[in-house]
C-alpha cells in the first residue's frame, strides 16, 4: 500500500458527537466537521437525554451541545458529562443562539471547554473542536471579551488563580496573551504578529506553564485581572 493510500485511510483523530434538537443544525455541523481530515462526527442526538446516553456509549472526544433541547437542556448535559467531579469527564463545547451571561458562567463552571454562538464562522467551530480535543478552551470572541471584563470587575467566576506578576511573561508572550484576551483565534494571532501557527501554539504552551493556568480562557482572565489589557481597549503594540 502506498503512503498516500495509508494516509488517506487513517482514522480521524477527533471523534465528535453533535447534540441539537434541530436536524438542519446537526446536518450543517456534520458537513462542516466531516470535511476536515482530522475530525469525524460519530453520532447525532436530538435531545439532552439521548446525548448523555450516546456520549457514554460512544465515548467521543468532543461533544457539541445546544442549550435549548428537550428532556435535558445543554447546561444539564454539560454538568452531567463535563463537571470535574464526574467519573471520567468528557470535553463539551456549548453551541447556542442564546448569548446570556448566566449561561456562559454556568457552562464554564460545570466544565465546558468552549462556548460558541451559532453565528460563529465554520472555521471557529472547527478550531473550537480542535481546542477542546487538546484540552484547551475557546469562546466566541464577543463572549470572551464580555466575560473577561466581568472577571476583571469581580462579577464573573474566578479563574485567574493567584494572578502571577506580568513580568512572568516575555514581551512576545505578553503580546500573545493580550490578543487571546480580546478574543483573537490562533490564526488571527498569526496574522497580527506575523508568526507561524506553530509559533503561536508554542507561545501559548509557555504562557500556560509560566502562569500556571490550564487554557486560553484562563490566560485571558489573567490578562484582564492583572491589567495587561485595559478595559475597553484592544491589544497593545
Amino acid at each position: 500500500m502506498s503512503s498516500a493510500t495509508a494516509a488517506g485511510s487513517a482514522a480521524p483523530s477527533t471523534r465528535v458527537l453533535v447534540a441539537d434538537d434541530q436536524q438542519l443544525v446537526r446536518t450543517g455541523f456534520r458537513l462542516i466537521l466531516d470535511a476536515q481530515p482530522d475530525i469525524q462526527v460519530v453520532g447525532e442526538a436530538a435531545d439532552g437525554a439521548e446525548c448523555v446516553e450516546m456520549a457514554r456509549r460512544l465515548r467521543p472526544d468532543v461533544c457539541l451541545v445546544d442549550i435549548r433541547m428537550p428532556e435535558l437542556d445543554g447546561l444539564e448535559v454539560t454538568r452531567i458529562l463535563a463537571r470535574p467531579e464526574a467519573t471520567d469527564p468528557m470535553r463539551v463545547v456549548v453551541v447556542t443562539t442564546f448569548d446570556q451571561d448566566d449561561y456562559v458562567h454556568r457552562a464554564l463552571s460545570d466544565g465546558a471547554c468552549g462556548f460558541l454562538l451559532k453565528d460563529a464562522s465554520p472555521a471557529l467551530l472547527v478550531e473550537a473542536v480542535r481546542a477542546a480535543h487538546r484540552g484547551d478552551a475557546l469562546l466566541s470572541p464577543e463572549v470572551t471579551v464580555r466575560l473577561l471584563r466581568q472577571l476583571k470587575d469581580g462579577r464573573g467566576p474566578s479563574s485567574a488563580g493567584g494572578q502571577p506578576p506580568r513580568t512572568a511573561l516575555t514581551e512576545r508572550e505578553l503580546a500573545v496573551a493580550r490578543l487571546v484576551a480580546v478574543g483573537r483565534t490562533n490564526q488571527e494571532i498569526c496574522a497580527e504578529l506575523f508568526v507561524s501557527l506553530g509559533t503561536v501554539k508554542t507561545h501559548l504552551t509557555k504562557i500556560q506553564s509560566r502562569l500556571g493556568v490550564r487554557n486560553r480562557v484562563e490566560i485571558a482572565a489573567w490578562a484582564w485581572a492583572t491589567g495587561a489589557v485595559s478595559q475597553g481597549s484592544g491589544p497593545k503594540s
